[in-house]
C-alpha cells in the first residue's frame, strides 16, 4: 500500500492527472467527528499505509489544529507527521496532490513527508482579485489600496515563491516559473468578461496544461475578497518530481531513525545535529529545476 497522504477538507482532495494516483484522507473539524471516531479511522489509516502525512494550511483555526495533535497523541503514533503549510488553500490542494503521485514511489516515509517542504518552493501560488482592501498576506500600499475601491479595477497577487502585487492590465503578469508547470485555476464563479488568468497568465508562464477544479471554501477569507480566482502553477510530471526529490542528500534522523531531507525530521519534528545540519543542502537551484522540468 502506498503511504497515505492526508488532508483537512475534501476541496484540498484535486483531482489527479491520471488514473493511477492515490486519494487523499480527509481528517474532519472536530465539530463534525468526535475525537474516538477520529482515532479509530487513523489508527485503522495507519494499519492500513503504515504512515500518514497530513498536510493542513497555516491558517487551519487552532481548535482543528488541537484535535490534530490529539489524535496523534492519543495514538501514540510517531507514524503521523502533521505538517503546517504556508500557502494558501489552492496550493495546499496542489501539494498534497504532488506527494500523492509520489506516494505511490520507493521513497520512504521521511524522505516523502520531508518533500513538502521542498517542493512548495516550487509552487507558484497567487490569485486574481477585485479588492485588496482586506489583504493582508502582502504588503499594500495606500495608492494601490485606493485604487480596489474603484469600480472594475483588478490585482494579480503572487505569494510564493515571492511576495507581489500588480494592477492587472492587458498583457501584464508577475514573473512566473522558468521550468515547466501545469497550471491550476479554482474560481469562485463563472468568468466575467476577459479571463485574465487563462487569456494571459497561462500564455506569459507557458504552462504545459491548465485544470480547473472548484474553489476551496476558505479561500475567500484566505484572500479577504470575493470572487476570487486563486491559481497555482507546479510541476506536473511525477518523473520529475521524484528527481527533484532525489537529487537531494538524504540524511537519518537522530530521534526516530527515518531517512529525511532538510535540516528537521516531518514526524517527530528532530532536528539534525549543527554539524550535519550545516551539511544539510538547500533546495536544488532554479538551473537544476529548469533542466529537469523544461518548458
Amino acid at each position: 500500500m502506498p503511504i497515505a497522504i492526508a488532508v483537512t477538507s475534501p476541496d484540498l482532495v484535486l483531482p489527479p492527472p491520471d488514473g493511477q494516483t492515490p486519494d487523499a484522507a480527509v481528517f474532519q473539524p472536530p465539530e463534525a467527528q468526535p475525537l474516538e471516531t477520529a482515532v479509530t479511522q487513523t489508527a485503522i489509516l495507519l494499519d492500513q499505509c503504515g504512515h500518514v502525512v497530513a498536510l493542513y494550511p497555516d491558517s487551519l483555526p487552532a481548535r482543528y489544529v488541537r484535535r490534530l495533535h490529539m489524535i496523534r497523541s492519543v495514538l501514540e503514533s510517531d507514524r503521523l507527521a502533521l505538517l503546517p503549510v504556508a500557502l494558501p488553500p489552492l496550493a495546499v490542494g496542489v501539494l498534497a496532490r504532488q506527494l500523492r503521485q509520489l506516494s505511490v514511489s520507493d521513497l520512504s516515509p521521511g524522505v516523502l513527508a520531508c518533500a513538502a517542504r521542498l517542493l512548495a518552493h516550487y509552487v507558484y501560488a497567487g490569485a486574481q482579485l477585485s479588492s485588496v482592501a482586506r489583504l493582508d498576506r502582502v504588503d499594500v500600499g495606500l495608492g494601490t489600496h485606493l485604487a480596489s475601491l474603484l469600480p472594475g479595477a483588478r490585482f494579480a497577487v503572487l505569494v510564493n515563491p515571492a511576495p507581489r502585487l500588480i494592477k492587472v492590465t492587458d498583457g501584464e503578469a508577475p514573473e512566473g516559473p522558468g521550468f515547466g508547470t501545469r497550471l491550476t485555476v479554482a474560481r469562485a464563479g463563472p468568468a466575467k468578461g476577459e479571463d485574465w488568468v487563462l487569456s494571459t497568465l497561462a500564455r506569459r508562464w507557458h504552462v504545459q496544461g491548465v485544470q480547473e477544479t472548484a474553489l476551496p471554501a476558505d479561500s475567500g477569507g484566505w484572500w479577504g475578497a470575493r470572487g476570487t480566482v486563486e491559481f497555482a502553477a507546479a510541476i506536473a510530471d511525477p518523473t520529475v518530481l521524484y528527481q527533484l526529490v532525489s537529487s537531494v542528500r538524504r540524511e537519518q534522523c537522530h530521534w526516530c531513525g527515518l531517512e529525511l531531507i532538510g535540516d528537521r525530521c516531518a514526524f517527530c519534528a528532530g532536528p539534525l545535529p549543527r554539524t550535519e545540519a550545516g551539511r544539510a543542502l538547500d533546495p536544488p537551484g532554479r538551473r537544476t529545476v529548469t533542466a529537469l522540468a523544461g518548458r
